[in-house]
Formats: C-alpha cells, structure tokens, sequence
C-alpha cells in the first residue's frame, strides 16, 4: 500500500499542523493544499482541489454549497467531496489514490501514526495505542471548547469563558499529573498524544491577542498563569517548540508567547 497523505484546509492551520509534524518524524510524504482563510471560497473542495477563476465559478454553479462553521460565503464542494467528507469540514484529508476521505484532526494525525513504522508514534504495541487514544479523547472537550471561545473573543460571554475555563483546567490537570510521572505525555518516548497537545494548546495561546478585548468585557486571559499553575506542562510545550520537527512546521508561531513570557518575568 502506498504510505502519504494528501490534505486540504485553510492556512495557516495548527490542527493541520499535527499532521505535518508526525509526517517529518516519520518520513511519510505528506502534500498540503490550501490558502488562506479568506481565499479558500475560491477553491474547488475536492479530492483534486484547485484555485477557481469566475470563469470556473460560473461552470460550477450545481457545486455551490453555502459555508458553514466559520465560512459564511457559499463555497464550492464537489458531490465527490461530500461523498468522502461527509460534514463538509477542512482539515479533509485523502489516501494517495483519493479514494479514502479522512476528517478531524487527530483522525488525520493517527492516519500518519499508523503508517510509522520506527518511530512509535502510536505506541509500542496495542496497550500503549490504547492509552494514546485515551489521551487524545480526553482532549476532545478542550479542543472543541477552545475553537468555540476563539471564535467568540471579540463578543465574549459568561457562560462561553466559564466553559472554556473549565475545560481548560481539566485537561491541564490531566497533563501535569501525567508529566509528573514521565519524560512525555503519558510514556518515556514522544507519540502522537505531545504531538496533539502542542498544536491544540498552541492554537489556544492566541487567546493573548485578545487580551483588551477580553478586559473590555470583563474577563481575564484564561491562560493568563499557565506558565506558573502548570510548570511542567509549561516546560514540555516550549521543550517541544525547540524539536527541528515541530519548529520547522510551525514557524514563528509561538515567539509572541515566549516574548510576552520574557518582558513579564
């Protein structure tokens, strides 16, 4: 079977990102294809997408479809890509040959894992994959909760900030008493769980810029202490920040964190 994966989103996209990372560790070809969130209603979701002209537009009319969570324009899914995708959502994620569609982000990243056969990304054996699938389950409420506050920053609400706190505390919880114990989140060898966890809580640090926003309404940075009230979840993100593979993919992403950490302490 041919190993890779072809994925399509908006970019720059840190759920994206999980992906690309495993990949470099595990030297499975990935190909992504994307745009920015603005520019992606001119694309043709599909298996095979490309950029669109008007011209394209006018002669793909019947693949109109209008754009849901966090895409209001209409956008332009093939019957081919609801086929494979069925809830319509980017990151979509294909098989070499584009028969097999793929979707939510962690499911993208296991598709990488299972392909690795060096690295252990996935766990040792079927116990160890096991226990990498319960911590990615557990990091379920967090995620969605977390696409939910950020989307909703600018026009926060009690209830929306007090999920998110919650949220945030239980998971952060979970990670540090797991780091108490070993090297990475859960064993002595990094998986697709560190992996996970870095891209979703790094995604979540942009929160920082908001922060007058935030005031405005009342409310303080939810992450505004993580450095001091999680310290070795704290050190593990930035220790991992610093691996070529992760580093590499995410560019700059992360240095207004550290720079904020740096004029405060």
């Amino acid at each position: 079977m041919e190993k890779g994966l072809k994925i399509f989103s908006y970019l720059p996209n840190p759920r994206v990102w999980k992906a690309e990372i495993a990949a470099k560790i595990a030297g499975i070809p990935v190909e992504v294809i994307g745009d920015k969130p603005t520019e992606i209603p001119n694309w043709l979701w599909d298996s095979k997408p490309k950029k669109l002209s008007d011209a394209d537009k006018k002669k793909l009319k019947k693949f109109e479809r209008i754009g849901k969570r966090g895409f209001s324009s209409v956008l332009y899914k093939t019957d081919d890509f609801i086929k494979l995708i069925p809830f319509g959502t980017v990151p979509a994620a294909f098989s070499p040959d584009g028969k097999i569609g793929i979707f939510e982000s962690n499911s993208i990243l296991r598709a990488i894992a299972r392909q690795d056969d060096t690295k252990n990304l996935y766990g040792k054996d079927s116990f160890e994959a096991s226990r990498v699938d319960s911590f990615l389950d557990s990091g379920l409420v967090f995620s969605r909760e977390h696409q939910e506050y950020l989307f909703g920053l600018i026009d926060m609400n009690d209830a929306l900030y007090q999920r998110m706190k919650s949220a945030y505390e239980f998971f952060l919880n979970g990670i540090e008493e797991s780091l108490k114990h070993t090297k990475y989140i859960g064993f002595n060898h990094l998986t697709i769980v560190d992996i996970s966890f870095f891209c979703d809580f790094s995604q979540f640090l942009r929160e920082g810029h908001y922060v007058e926003d935030l005031k405005e309404k009342g409310f303080t940075l939810v992450s505004e202490n993580f450095h001091t009230e999680y310290p070795k979840t704290y050190s593990h993100l930035i220790r991992l920040s610093k691996i070529d593979e992760f580093s590499t993919v995410i560019g700059t992403y992360l240095d207004w964190y550290k720079r904020k950490l740096q004029e405060t302490s």
